[in-house]
């Protein structure tokens, strides 16, 4: 246990500079650029599910949230809103750039979170949008998030951010490598291989997690070579970060948030399956 101990911690502690340098470059940007991304979304029309999914996969702080109050007042539509849900990249993208994970693989990675919540987005509009279509339930359209506080400051927020995910990362490497030296990685990865559709079954549960823990379990598990492309996917895909959490915590319409969230997880357990299924690897 000493020696798994030791290997989580030095893991986790060399992540540490990357992820700094990561989530304040993002801070940065997103203190430029979110209340124009905002203003965007609300006024893209027909074409939200294209603008949700670009502007969704950009790691901005409690953009997903913003898109859950916007669907609630009507402002935007079920379809922009699976469409952010699915291209939000939650955690994924300062871990990956931590590990040093080629610049190609990322892009390739995004473009097709972009693309899947593009068509996702407009299946959803297509085929249930008319069951959401109704009146706002709110007299005044929100424009807060409270997923973050970014008037900290971009330094101070990249602090915050970057000792959260490591101690996230910590945990999680630990687990993995305690269960790696219990049964074994082969035996590890065959649970989510071996058994068609219940590896995508299983890491879309754990993306439904309303924290950011799920999105850097499942990029980390992809990362250990733990779980293939398709399981990541699904994972990855269901992660709206905080917008699930406000979206129950806000909207009295209960059927209709199980009704979105269900929809969500079909989707991206789907996506996952069709992913695995032809062999795309990232």
């Amino acid at each position: 246990m000493a020696d798994i101990l030791i290997d989580a911690l030095k893991d986790s502690v060399r992540l540490i500079p990357f992820l700094f340098v990561t989530y304040l470059v993002i801070g940065i940007l997103e203190h430029a650029a979110g209340s124009r991304s905002r203003r965007i979304i609300r006024k893209a029309g027909k074409t939200g599910p294209i603008w949700g999914s670009l502007l969704g996969a950009f790691p901005q702080c409690g953009f997903s949230a913003a898109a859950s109050y916007f669907y609630m007042g009507r402002v935007i539509t079920l379809g922009t809103l699976i469409a952010v849900y699915m291209s939000t990249s939650d955690e994924m993208l300062p871990i990956l750039i931590s590990a040093e994970v080629a610049p190609a693989t990322i892009l390739k990675l995004l473009a097709v979170k972009v693309g899947i919540g593009m068509l996702s987005g407009f299946a959803a509009e297509l085929l249930l949008g008319r069951m959401f279509k109704k009146e706002a339930a709110w007299e005044q359209e929100h424009e807060h998030s409270p997923a973050c506080s970014c008037a900290a400051g971009a330094a101070a927020e990249a602090v915050r951010h970057t000792l959260k995910v490591f101690f996230f990362i910590f945990l999680i490497s630990l687990a993995i490598g305690t269960v790696i030296r219990f049964i074994g990685e082969e035996s590890l990865s065959a649970l989510f291989s071996d058994i068609p559709v219940l590896g995508e079954a299983a890491a879309g549960l754990v993306g439904l997690i309303p924290n950011c823990a799920a999105s850097v379990a499942i990029t980390q598990l992809y990362l250990e070579g733990i779980i293939g492309s398709g399981p990541m996917m699904s994972g990855l895909l269901v992660s709206a970060g905080m917008g699930l959490l406000v979206l129950f915590k806000e909207n009295r319409d209960m059927r209709e948030n199980v009704t979105i969230t269900v929809v969500l997880y079909i989707m991206s357990v789907l996506w996952g399956v069709l992913i695995e299924f032809f062999g795309i690897t990232f």
